[in-house]
C-alpha cells in the first residue's frame, strides 16, 4: 500500500454492520450492544461491551450459532443474538477519517475509529398528543438539517440530523400516542420502532401540566427496559401555576434522568442532548433498571411466564421478557402473535390462561384493568412524594374561553365564523400570489415557445409538463394559507373544540367529530383535506372519512360548474349550484351510515378525545407545521399530476399520422389567398373587415382540424370505443373525452371542451364563444344524429357526473399513500359507478318533466 500520507472522508450511513454479518476469520471492533434486559446483562458479562475486539472463529455446518473469540475465550452466539451487536471491520474504518493514516491498521488505529464511530446516538422521541414532542424535535434539528418522511401506513416519523458536543444524533420524531398497546395504528407503529430499530436513547416528551396521565406511557417504557430520559416540558407552564414538583426526586425513583425544557423557546434543549450523550455512555449516575410493582399476585403470573420466555431465545431478541409477559398478561394481539411460532407457545398460551384466570378471580375485574390501575396507583403514590398542586384552580383560563368557544349558544355562530375567515384568507389572500404563479407559468410556456423548434418534444414540455405541473403549484399559495390556519388553530388547541362541538351531530352520521374539520377542508382541495384525516386517532374513521370525502366539491369542479351551468340554467344558476353542493353534502350522508353499518360495522372506536389547555403558539413553529404539510403536498402530488398529465397529452397527440377527412392546410392557404385578392380590390375602411373574417375562418378551420385530430388521436379512440356507456346518459363522445381527461385534474375538463367543440385550448369558463358552441352542438355517428347534444336534462345529468365520479390522480395517490391501494381502488369504483346511475336517473327525471 502507499506510505504517502492520505486522509479519508467520513462516509456515514449510520447503517452499521452487525456481527452476524462478519465472515470466518474476520475482526471487528464493538460499537454498540442493542437488546434487551437478561439478555442484554448476559451478553455483556461475557465480555461483549463496546471497545473490544471480537473475532470469527467458524459457522456451524447449518450456518447457525456461530464461535466468535472474544477476550481470549471461545463464545457461540446465534446469527439472531449476533445481529445486535454492532461492530466496526478494518475496512470500514479506511472509511473514516482518521488522523496520520499511512495505509495499516492496527488494533489500536481501529479502535479509535470505532470510537468515531460509535459518537452517533440513534434518538427517539416519544410522548402523548399535545406533549410538545414535534415543537422540540423542529427546534432541534434547527429547521436546517435535512429532514425526511419515512410513513408508516398510515402514520409518519421524522428523521433529522443534529451535531452537538462532538456526537451525531439521528433524531426520529415518532407519532403521539398515549400507550404502547396495539389499540391504533399509531400505538403499535412505535412500539414496533423501539422493539425493532432499537434507539439507543428514547426521550420520553412529557407535558408537566398534565403529569398523571402522561406518565403512564413512562411506566410501559420502564416496563420494555429501554434506556429513556424523560424532558418536562413547557416546565414553564408549571411554574406559572404555582405547582411545586422535586423532579430530580422522582427520577432517582424512576432511575431515569429528567430534563425541565421549554421547547417552544429551545429552553433546556441542549442539556437534554447532552444528558442523552451520558446517558449513551453510561455516565450517568441516576440510570437503572426498576420494575414496578404489580403486587403480589400479578408478580407472580409474570414471573411464570418470564421463565417459559426465557426458553425461547428469539423471544428475548423481539423485546424484554417481563414486557412480553406484562402484554401478554393484558391481552395484547401483538405479543399474542410473537409466542405463536416460538417452542414454548403451548406452554406459554397455557399458563397465560391459568394466570388471567387467577388474577380475575381475585380483583374481580378484567386483567388488563387491573394492571392498568396499577401503573396509575406507581405514578399517583410517585407523584405525592414529589409533586405538590396550587390549591387555585389550574386550567382557569382555559376554562374561560371554553365557556364561550364552546358555548351551546356561541360555539356554532364563532365556530362557523372561523372556518369563514380560514376560506376567505384561502381564496382571496391566496389570489394574488396564485395570479403571480400562473403569470410566471404563462411566460414560461412564451418563452420556451420561442426558443425551440417545432416538433414534440416542445409540445410536451409545453403542453404536457409545463401545464401539467403547473396546474398544481398554481394553487399553493391556496395550499399553504389553508394549512397556517389549521396548523394555527391545532396549535392553539381550538382543533380539539371544533371536533368537541361537532361530535354529536357527526356521531349521527357514524362519523367521530374531528371527521368534519376533513369534510370541509375538501370544498377547498380533496388532497390537504385527505391528508388532514390523520388528525383522527382511529384508522376506522381515517378510512371512512377519506371515502366520503371525495363527495366534497373541491374548487377544481367549479370552472365545469360555472361554464354548464351559465349556458343551460342562466336564470336558476344559483339554486343549480347550491343544488350540487348540497347533493354531495346528501350523498356523503347516507354513504357514510351505509359504510359504517357494513364495513366498520364492529369496529366503532370508544369517544375518547383529550382537549388540551390554550396556547399561544410561536409563529416559528406554525409556519414550520405549515410548509411541512405544504412542501410534502407539492412533493407527492406533482410528481403524480406529472405523470397523468404527460400520459394524457400522448394519449392525445399521438398518432402523428392522421388521415384527415378534408385537406386543412389547402383550406388555410385557400383562404389566405382569397384575403389577399380581396385587399387588393378593397379600401382600408374595408380591409380592417376583411381581416377580421380572415381571422375567424382561419380559427375554425384550425379548431375543426384539432377536433378532427382529437377523435383520431388515442384519447379520441378511447372516447369513441366508451361512448356507448355513457349514451344513456344522454353524452357524445366529446362529454366522454373530456370527462376521461378529468381523470388527471378536473380543471381539464374545461379546457379539453374548449379543443372538442371548436373554441380552441385557450377555453375557460367564460368563454362565449365555448357557451354558444356548446347550445349549438349536434350529435354525430349513428347515435340520435343531428340532434342537439346538450338539453337541460343531458347538462343536469354531465353536472352530477363531475360532482361524483372518480377523484383526480392526485386524490386516488393520497388515499392510496394514506391506506392502501385497495381502499383507493374501491373509492375509483363505487364513485364513478354511483354517479352513472345518479346522472342517469337524474337525466330520466328531468326528461319526465
Amino acid at each position: 500500500m502507499d506510505e504517502n500520507t492520505f486522509t479519508h472522508n467520513i462516509i456515514d450511513t449510520h447503517q452499521h454492520m452487525k456481527l452476524s454479518e462478519l465472515t470466518d476469520n474476520q475482526e471487528g471492533i464493538i460499537i454498540k450492544v442493542q437488546g434487551y434486559g437478561a439478555f442484554r446483562k448476559r451478553i455483556t458479562e461475557m465480555g461483549f461491551i463496546k471497545g473490544k475486539k471480537v473475532t470469527v472463529i467458524k459457522n456451524a455446518p447449518l450456518k447457525d450459532p456461530v464461535e466468535y473469540q472474544i477476550m481470549g475465550y471461545q463464545v457461540s452466539l446465534r446469527r439472531s443474538e449476533a445481529a445486535l451487536i454492532e461492530v466496526i471491520t478494518k475496512e470500514e474504518a479506511v472509511d473514516l477519517k482518521i488522523s496520520n493514516f499511512e495505509g495499516i491498521l492496527d488494533d489500536d488505529k481501529l479502535k479509535s475509529s470505532a470510537q468515531e464511530k460509535g459518537k452517533n446516538i440513534h434518538v427517539a422521541l416519544v410522548g402523548n398528543p399535545n406533549a410538545g414532542k414535534t415543537t422540540l424535535f423542529n427546534f432541534a434539528s434547527g429547521s436546517k438539517e435535512h429532514v425526511g418522511n419515512y410513513s408508516g401506513v398510515t402514520v409518519d416519523s421524522k428523521l433529522a440530523k443534529v451535531q452537538q458536543s462532538n456526537y451525531k444524533f439521528d433524531v426520529v420524531d415518532l407519532p403521539g400516542t398515549y400507550s404502547l398497546t396495539a389499540y391504533t395504528s399509531e400505538e403499535l407503529y412505535v412500539r414496533q420502532y423501539i422493539t425493532e430499530e432499537f434507539p439507543d436513547v428514547v426521550i420520553n416528551v412529557v407535558d408537566a401540566s398534565n403529569l398523571e396521565r402522561n406518565l403512564y406511557l413512562t411506566t410501559q417504557l420502564i416496563d420494555m427496559d429501554v434506556k429513556v430520559i424523560l424532558a418536562l416540558n413547557m416546565y414553564d407552564e408549571l411554574e406559572k401555576n404555582g405547582a411545586r414538583f422535586n423532579y430530580q426526586k422522582l427520577g432517582k425513583m424512576l432511575g431515569i434522568p429528567i430534563i425541565p425544557t421549554v421547547s417552544s423557546k429551545g429552553k433546556g434543549i441542549k442539556e437534554l442532548f447532552d444528558k442523552a450523550i451520558d446517558v449513551y455512555e453510561g455516565k450517568d449516575p441516576i440510570v437503572r433498571h426498576i420494575h414496578i410493582n404489580y403486587g403480589a399476585v400479578i408478580e407472580k403470573s409474570i414471573s411464570k411466564l418470564q421463565e417459559h420466555i426465557r426458553i425461547d431465545r428469539n423471544l428475548t431478541t423481539i423485546a424484554s421478557p417481563r414486557f412480553l409477559a406484562i402484554k401478554l398478561l393484558e391481552g395484547d394481539d401483538k405479543a399474542l402473535e410473537y409466542i405463536e411460532s416460538c417452542s414454548t407457545a403451548k406452554d406459554i398460551k397455557d399458563t397465560l390462561k391459568q394466570e388471567v384466570k387467577l388474577i380475575e378471580s381475585t380483583y374481580n375485574e378484567v386483567c388488563e384493568t387491573v394492571i392498568t390501575d396499577a401503573k396509575y396507583g406507581f405514578i399517583d403514590g410517585a407523584l405525592k412524594e414529589t409533586y405538590t398542586e396550587n390549591p387555585i384552580k389550574r386550567r382557569r383560563k382555559t376554562a374561560i374561553i371554553d365557556t364561550f368557544l364552546t358555548h351551546k349558544l356561541f360555539g356554532f355562530p364563532l365556530f362557523f365564523f372561523f372556518m369563514f375567515m380560514t376560506f376567505y384568507a384561502t381564496f382571496n389572500l391566496g389570489q394574488y400570489p396564485m395570479d403571480w404563479i400562473d403569470a410566471g407559468i404563462g411566460y414560461l410556456s412564451e418563452f420556451i415557445q420561442t426558443i425551440m423548434p417545432d416538433g414534440p418534444l416542445k409540445d410536451l414540455i409545453v403542453d404536457g409538463i409545463i401545464g401539467g405541473v403547473g396546474g398544481v403549484i398554481v394553487f399553493l399559495p391556496n395550499i399553504l394559507i389553508l394549512f397556517f390556519f389549521i396548523s394555527f388553530m391545532e396549535d392553539t388547541g381550538y382543533m380539539a373544540r371544533t371536533a368537541f362541538i361537532m361530535d354529536k351531530l357527526m356521531h349521527k352520521i357514524g362519523l367521530h367529530g374531528k371527521s368534519f374539520i376533513p369534510l370541509v377542508m375538501g370544498f377547498g382541495c380533496n388532497v390537504p383535506a385527505l391528508m388532514a384525516t390523520r388528525t383522527l386517532e382511529n384508522r376506522n374513521d381515517r378510512i371512512l372519512t377519506m371515502l366520503i370525502t371525495p363527495f366534497m366539491s373541491c374548487s377544481a369542479r367549479l370552472p365545469v360548474y360555472i361554464l354548464i351551468i351559465g349556458t343551460f340554467f342562466p336564470n336558476n344558476s344559483t339554486l343549480v349550484l347550491f343544488g350540487i353542493y348540497i347533493l354531495g353534502i346528501v350523498l356523503a350522508v347516507i354513504f357514510a351510515k351505509v359504510f359504517k353499518a357494513s364495513f366498520f360495522k364492529s369496529k366503532e372506536a370508544p369517544f375518547v378525545m383529550e382537549l388540551p389547555p390554550y396556547r399561544i403558539p410561536t409563529l416559528k413553529s406554525t409556519l414550520v407545521h405549515m410548509w411541512s404539510k405544504g412542501s410534502e403536498y407539492l412533493k407527492k402530488m406533482g410528481g403524480i399530476i406529472l405523470v397523468a398529465s404527460v400520459i394524457i397529452w400522448a394519449l392525445g397527440y399521438f398518432p402523428l399520422d392522421v388521415n384527415y377527412s378534408k385537406d386543412y392546410e389547402k383550406l388555410l392557404a385557400k383562404n389566405e389567398a382569397q384575403l389577399h385578392t380581396a385587399l387588393d380590390a378593397t379600401n382600408s375602411i374595408e380591409q380592417v373587415k376583411l381581416r377580421e373574417d380572415y381571422k375567424i375562418v382561419s380559427a375554425s378551420i384550425m379548431n375543426e382540424k384539432l377536433e378532427e385530430k382529437q377523435e383520431l388521436s388515442y384519447i379520441g379512440q378511447i372516447g369513441n370505443f366508451i361512448a356507448p356507456v355513457f349514451q344513456p346518459l344522454g353524452f357524445d363522445w366529446k362529454m366522454t373525452v373530456s370527462i376521461l381527461t378529468g381523470i388527471a385534474a378536473k380543471e381539464v375538463v374545461v379546457s379539453t371542451m374548449g379543443v372538442l367543440y371548436q373554441n380552441g385550448e385557450g377555453s375557460d369558463e367564460n368563454s362565449e364563444g365555448l357557451r354558444n358552441n356548446l347550445r349549438e352542438q349536434k350529435f354525430t355517428g349513428s347515435f340520435r344524429t343531428g340532434e342537439k347534444v346538450f338539453d337541460n336534462a343531458s347538462a343536469l345529468a354531465f353536472l352530477i357526473f363531475i360532482l361524483i365520479y372518480f377523484p383526480c390522480i392526485a386524490v386516488v395517490a393520497t388515499i392510496t399513500r394514506e391506506s392502501n391501494w385497495k381502499w383507493s381502488a374501491f373509492v375509483v369504483t363505487y364513485t364513478t359507478a354511483l354517479a352513472w346511475v345518479v346522472s342517469f336517473i337524474g337525466y330520466q327525471i328531468v326528461n319526465l318533466l
